[in-house]
């Protein structure tokens, strides 16, 4: 038996959103990294070097990481007020919830 021939299926990276624990490619969730020097930031190029967790872009899964102490967890440090104010103006752009979740 001959096997056809043909191109291969692209690989494409899954991660768990550590709110709703959905696995999900990579691209289609949020990157936030602790980087080497202790700072919590954004990662969107998804590339910052340092210890990163994954969050859904919904409003909801923010909501759910920023107010409970997960992404501490997560990403093993204290994240600090500054940090915190700022993922939570970033989490206030998002939808409430993905079109393809209704």
């Amino acid at each position: 038996m001959i096997k056809a021939k043909g191109p291969r299926p692209k690989h494409v990276p899954q991660r768990t959103c550590i709110a709703c624990r959905q696995p999900r490619a990579k691209r289609d969730l949020t990157r936030i990294v602790r980087t080497p020097d202790a700072k919590v930031q954004l990662d969107p190029t998804g590339k910052l070097a340092g210890r990163g967790a994954y969050v859904c872009r919904t409003r909801g899964c923010w909501e759910q990481v920023l107010q409970g102490g997960r992404l501490s967890a997560a990403l093993k440090t204290t994240v600090g007020p500054d940090e915190l104010a700022a993922l939570r103006a970033f989490a206030a752009t998002l939808p409430a919830a993905l079109p393809d979740d209704a």
